[in-house]
């Protein structure tokens, strides 16, 4: 059982090293898309933020059914439109093709997140469930490590089209594996399908618990995707980076958040979710104010920064993950999981739009303002601890009927 949990969760950290990819790659491509397409900095996060808000409206559809189906069948097929959505980003010819391109990619890829959750969730005790959690999340280390240098080497290389191909084939490659090894999740139906649309929505709505958990993550999303963007644009045309360097900051940052995700994941189990959350959110503060007011300076110094930052956010995201995971119990679970999609969606393409809003472009070619979301991603970021306050202070105990 063992071998084969831990073949079951490498398989969702791929399927989240490729959704991640896909979702990553678009920030520092805008060294490419920006001048190739002679776009402003707004138009730009709306390429960004496209991904995102279409996700959130598939994620808040399929909360009306999730609960009805297999969750594997529902995890196989989103994966494959969203493959499909990646490959057409890898073959669009402009701007316009290449926006439909992203919203389609979005619509499938937000219903991704939550089967990935929910599986988890389903598979793994909640005391275990902080070092699952934390494995599977790697994945967003490792595409960082590994998944965004390269793809910036290949555009480099070849251009802007060829890391959405390169996550396509890899993609590919992973079907055949989640048919035959990924299980069928069916053991919450017989409840799930009591329950009617209206039914689905109005036990979020009356329950506090679920109300202020759903809000504390999409803060938590809108806070920490605030800043990142503009990141690569920001080191290249502002601080005179060479683009051929700044996929080191992504490099060396995806090193220390493998390690933090597994590490604090497993930290968490032992000293308590909560406890853990406050510490690294804390952390992460004075990070995003240095970050955003980035002195000018040495890019090794510039990676150690961005390293100490990856750490802590990803061990923020990692214990803010397994303690919503516990919210529900299994029955309701992939309904609320995927709301809880809905708000980090929301969150993430609010940020972008936000940040797409506040920077602008000056004549000289620098991105102006950036300094001002450093600002209200430390504010945002607060506010997450006021509103997860009263469900998680004692640190997302298991609710009622927890498998």
């Amino acid at each position: 059982m063992q071998i084969r949990e831990s073949r079951i969760l490498f398989l969702l950290a791929a399927i989240n090293f490729t959704h991640i990819l896909d979702f990553m790659i678009m920030m520092p491509l805008g060294n490419y898309l920006i001048p190739s397409f002679g776009l402003s900095a707004s138009e730009f996060t709306i390429l960004v933020s496209a991904y995102a808000f279409s996700a959130g409206l598939s994620s808040f559809l399929a909360a009306f059914y999730a609960n009805k189906f297999d969750r594997k069948k529902i995890l196989i097929r989103a994966y494959i439109g969203f493959l499909m959505g990646t490959l057409a980003c890898g073959l669009a010819p402009g701007y316009e093709y290449l926006l439909l391109a992203r919203v389609t990619a979005g619509l499938f890829g937000g219903l991704l997140a939550a089967q990935v959750i929910s599986i988890i969730a389903d598979l793994i005790p909640f005391e275990r469930r902080g070092k699952a959690m934390g494995k599977v999340m790697a994945a967003f280390a490792v595409s960082s490590t590994i998944g965004v240098p390269f793809a910036l080497f290949l555009a480099n290389l070849i251009s802007w089209h060829a890391p959405f191909i390169l996550v396509a084939i890899l993609g590919i490659t992973l079907l055949p594996f989640l048919r035959s090894d990924i299980p069928s999740m069916t053991s919450h139906l017989d409840e799930a399908q009591k329950a009617s649309s209206g039914q689905v929505m109005f036990d979020v709505i009356k329950d506090p618990r679920q109300r202020m958990a759903l809000l504390f993550s999409g803060l938590m999303f809108m806070g920490h995707f605030m800043i990142i963007p503009f990141i690569n644009p920001y080191l290249e045309f502002n601080m005179g980076f060479d683009k051929r360097l700044t996929p080191m900051v992504y490099l060396f940052g995806g090193i220390c958040s493998f390690f933090a995700a597994r590490i604090i994941g497993a930290l968490s189990d032992k000293y308590g979710k909560w406890r853990t959350y406050i510490i690294c959110l804390l952390a992460s503060l004075p990070l995003v104010a240095l970050i955003t007011h980035l002195p000018q300076i040495h890019i090794a110094w510039v990676i150690v920064v961005f390293c100490i930052w990856f750490t802590v956010a990803t061990g923020r995201g990692v214990t803010a993950s397994t303690l919503i995971s516990n919210v529900v119990s299994p029955k309701f679970r992939g309904s609320f999981q995927s709301f809880n999609s809905f708000m980090q969606q929301v969150g993430t393409g609010s940020a972008s739009l936000v940040a797409g809003w506040v920077v602008t472009k000056n004549p000289n070619g620098k991105l102006d303002h950036y300094s001002s979301l450093g600002f209200f991603s430390i504010v945002i970021l607060l506010l997450t601890i006021a509103a997860g306050y009263s469900v998680f202070k004692d640190d997302g105990k298991a609710t009622p009927g927890e498998a």
